[in-house]
């Protein structure tokens, strides 16, 4: 797999792999998005165990794998402090280390024992790795589990930005890069696997008897939940757009069900988030759920209806691509966004940002509201994935000014700024000296200037 970017995370493990006390390092993330590929870069030229647990004999397993390295352990007895003593001073990764909590639960107090009493003071570099952000986040991190206290590093791998997989397409334009970036986000599993041009690589895809686009997501969710039919259903609820707890309720057919203890669990694995007003505390009743990555709102939104047309050999691609850029609509939000934090990170933006997020009150929505934190000053941006002509500009900067007016941030001395994000404007230099400094117009353009940073 190529690797692309997360050089912030690579140069910060390194310097842990090379540091001459105990690490206790844990590295997590939804499956696919890279974790094992970015440990193995950074123990490029080192000496190391490399571990995947299953979920049952993983002590014996695990002492065939080093005894590869270490040909000595097999003498060694047969309990998990004898192995990691006997390892002391060398690096070990242990991936999809969740799989040895579900063989046993007590593997997380053992550990802890061991780094109490045998590793805490050696140059041991212990790495745990795991997909089950629920179980990670529980289990190891959690202020209840026994390793709390005792890990040096921690790591959550995110998706990569837009503007990073451009390292996977370096001939592609930004307006493919959008649409390439609608199916896979940033995840390098699924970037990996698409090939350039999307259209073409996607039909081809569809028509494989073992594409992997039959069984993925199938496979993501039992790795999470035991009965995957309601997660599905709300899963499918997102990607259509009913975002409201009572619209899903409806949509799932089940008016009668608390559908509560579901959504938590989606948000705990990391499938879902749940997003309120960005003026208003979490604890907001106006809460609405979205699907937190790229692939699976592609995925429930296009193939999963369609599962039957596509393993019949019927389905055309077509349907997709026809209905593609209504899709992109709220994913070009997502890249609106990054694109308003690169500025700001670079201070090109009128304000320092404290906060930010969607904003909405009955059917009046904006899609981006800046705040800061310093200064009275407010930042409304409007994110449209079309072409933008001089009209259109005027028009949408009218209706976002209107809704403004509607936003409760009554802090004194209010400054208020705009912002569109389109796909493309037209005569974008020539508007911009038009409208001032309090407009800011952006287009996909605009992701050059980061590129090249």
């Amino acid at each position: 797999m190529k690797f692309v970017d997360r050089f912030e995370e690579l140069e910060t493990l390194r310097e842990r792999l090379d540091s001459s006390r105990f690490e206790l390092i844990v590295i997590y993330g939804r499956r696919r998005i890279g974790k094992t590929r970015l440990i193995l870069e950074a123990l490029k030229g080192r000496e190391y165990i490399y571990y995947l647990a299953v979920e049952s004999n993983n002590l014996r397993r695990f002492k065939e794998v080093a005894a590869k390295i270490v040909p000595e352990i097999r003498y060694t007895a047969d309990d998990w402090e004898a192995v990691l003593y006997f390892l002391k001073n060398r690096i070990i990764v242990i991936d999809e280390f969740p799989n040895m909590i579900k063989e046993d639960k007590a593997v997380v107090s053992l550990i802890q024992r061991i780094v109490d009493l045998e590793l805490a003071s050696t140059r041991t570099k212990l790495v745990l790795l795991g997909s089950s952000i629920s179980m990670i986040e529980s289990h190891v991190l959690s202020y209840r589990s026994p390793l709390y206290g005792r890990r040096t590093s921690t790591m959550r791998l995110r998706p990569l930005r837009f503007v990073d997989i451009r390292g996977f397409f370096p001939k592609a334009s930004w307006h493919e890069l959008v649409e390439i970036y609608g199916f896979t986000d940033g995840i390098p599993f699924y970037l990996e696997r698409v090939s350039y041009p999307f259209w073409r690589w996607l039909k081809a895809e569809l028509r494989k008897p073992d594409s992997f686009l039959r069984y993925e997501v199938d496979f993501l969710l039992r790795y999470e939940f035991e009965e995957t039919s309601m997660y599905r259903r709300i899963l499918e609820a997102l990607a259509f757009g009913r975002t409201k707890l009572g619209e899903i309720r409806d949509y799932v057919g089940a008016r009668r069900t608390d559908i509560t203890p579901y959504l938590r669990k989606l948000i705990e694995t990391g499938f879902v988030r749940r997003e309120v007003p960005v003026t208003e505390s979490l604890r907001s009743r106006r809460g609405r759920y979205y699907i937190s990555d790229n692939f699976l709102n592609f995925w429930f939104r296009f193939i999963y209806p369609n599962l039957s047309a596509i393993e019949e050999g019927i389905f055309n691609y077509m349907e997709i691509k026809r209905k593609y850029n209504e899709y992109l609509g709220s994913i070009f939000e997502k890249i609106a966004r990054e694109l308003i934090i690169e500025l700001a990170k670079r201070g090109k933006l009128p304000l320092k940002i404290s906060k930010l997020g969607r904003w909405w009150r009955r059917d009046i929505e904006i899609d981006i509201v800046a705040l800061s934190g310093e200064s009275p000053k407010i930042l409304f941006i409007e994110a449209k994935w079309s072409k933008l002509r001089e009209r259109d500009v005027y028009r949408l900067l009218a209706l976002l000014e209107k809704k403004a007016g509607y936003v409760d941030w009554n802090i004194q001395g209010r400054k208020e700024y705009y912002a569109i994000v389109a796909r493309e404007i037209e005569g974008k230099n020539k508007l911009r000296n038009k409208l001032g400094e309090e407009v800011m117009l952006l287009d996909l353009l605009d992701f050059d200037i980061i590129n090249e940073a």
